[in-house]
């Protein structure tokens, strides 16, 4: 049953991820003209942020986390991330459960497309791998579709759903992530 539940999230986030690139090649297409000066393609931009997120299975209050996300921009709509941080699920009891604090924490490691759909707003879709650094050291497969606002002071906004499964378990947040963006 398990496995059935993962096979259905990984078949809809590379749905998601699909539709995602397919959507943007053809708004490109229709919205955005081609790139032409030299200060608006190929720019690399680097992203620090603060994130809090609630999560949906029962084992957490909440989650707390700072992600930097390295973004290359391939065009003016559709752009190329790699993030990574460290994210800490604060446990609903703050005991110790089979010699281990019940808290959880977590390294992401991602990478993932950026998709503006309309001036300043984009749809992105993040895959990787998720470290988990204490409990059952676990490595969970990370999948996460997301919406969010970029502005021109270099302010991002994001709201996603992140999904974390492998190894027998599965859970997922709904986070918020707020950043400061600058180009390199």
């Amino acid at each position: 049953m398990m496995i059935l539940k993962t096979t259905k999230n990984w078949i809809a986030a590379a749905a998601a991820m699909i539709l995602l690139i397919a959507g943007s090649q053809v708004r490109a297409q229709s919205i955005y003209k081609k790139k032409t000066s030299k200060d608006s393609k190929d720019v690399f931009r680097l992203g620090l942020g603060l994130e809090g997120a609630y999560p949906t299975k029962n084992f957490s209050n909440f989650e707390l986390g700072g992600t930097a996300r390295l973004q290359y921009d391939l065009a003016n709509n559709l752009s190329l991330t790699l993030t990574s941080g460290y994210y800490h699920f604060f446990a609903k009891n703050n005991t110790f459960q089979n010699g281990y604090h019940s808290d959880l924490s977590m390294v992401p490691v991602k990478v993932g497309l950026k998709s503006f759909f309309a001036p300043n707003f984009y749809l992105s879709g993040e895959a990787g791998a998720g470290f988990e650094l204490n409990h059952a050291k676990q490595t969970k497969l990370i999948l996460s579709p997301g919406i969010g606002y970029a502005g021109n002071n270099g302010l991002d906004l994001g709201l996603r759903y992140e999904n974390f499964s492998g190894n027998g378990s599965n859970y997922g947040i709904i986070a918020l992530r707020a950043a400061y963006g600058f180009k390199l």
